[in-house]
């Protein structure tokens, strides 16, 4: 079972909740947001494996090239274009479609492989963790979420994703038994939310809420549950303790209070996905 984890902003305490779940449970924790992973500073696991993610972009031979512009003309994502006579290349703008080698009528176009990132694999805290990490300065994170989707087929997994609700997080989210979506009480929090709910019903996932920093205005979100119908799995109080254990990489449960506080909310989350 894939239960993906999201939320409508940033800041909300996604990873937080991802990582100290995967601990309770034993369940896997992926890490889908590749532009800025921390799950592993929690988890702190032993890597054993690396792999490089690539896509294939066009590799033009000149001397074949008859500057016919066709390739220029198919590509929707203006990543080749003609000055004088030659054809220019902007490689990240190149989404590895291969629609340009397709229609060179000289066959000129050949494809290369570009490094965009890699994924690591390892153990931490008696659990197998994943994660996908994307090279600085590259704009798509896409192909390396989909890499990482094809290895997370078998057994339980929390799925740890990219804040909004950008293409990152759709395909993160893409073929989810259950949602989990972090939010807090703020009007922005409720905001985003509401982004978030958007999002997995229209792609038909169920779903329950975390509410993470609670305090007095706790209220401006469960009226919001309440009037939605949406299951409440659990609520993280808004504690100078629990900040000073996230700033210096540690994991709640460490603490007893917080360890029964994350078990309840494991308890509530099994029952509504009848996991084990």
């Amino acid at each position: 079972m894939q239960i993906s984890i999201l939320s409508g902003k940033g800041g909300t305490g996604k990873t937080t909740v991802a990582v100290n779940l995967a601990a309770i449970t034993g369940w896997r924790y992926v890490d889908c947001d590749v532009e800025e992973p921390n799950g592993f500073i929690f988890l702190n696991p032993e890597v054993v494996a690396r792999e490089d993610v690539a896509i294939p972009v066009p590799n033009i031979n000149k001397e074949k090239c008859i500057l016919c512009k066709r390739c220029v003309e198919i590509c929707q994502f203006n990543a080749l274009a003609m000055v004088k006579d030659q054809v220019l290349f902007f490689e990240k703008l190149c989404h590895g479609c291969g629609a340009c080698m397709l229609v060179c009528p000289e066959e000129a176009i050949s494809e290369k492989d570009r490094t965009i990132g890699i994924i690591e694999e390892g153990k931490g805290q008696g659990i197998e963790c994943i994660q996908g990490v994307l090279n600085l300065g590259e704009p798509m994170s896409g192909p390396i979420i989909r890499k990482i989707k094809k290895k997370i087929t078998q057994g339980n997994s929390l799925i740890d994703c990219s804040p909004g609700n950008s293409c990152n997080v759709v395909k993160a989210i893409e073929g989810s038994d259950y949602a989990i979506l972090v939010t807090e009480p703020t009007e922005f929090g409720l905001h985003d939310l509401r982004v978030a709910v958007g999002l997995v019903r229209k792609m038909s996932i169920p779903f329950g809420l975390i509410l993470n920093r609670a305090d007095k205005y706790h209220k401006i979100i469960a009226d919001y549950c309440q009037k939605e119908n949406i299951r409440m799995l659990g609520a993280i109080p808004f504690d100078k303790k629990a900040a000073m254990m996230y700033s210096e990489g540690k994991l709640l449960i460490k603490d007893r209070y917080y360890r029964q506080l994350f078990e309840e909310i494991s308890d509530n989350l099994k029952e509504v996905t009848k996991c084990s």
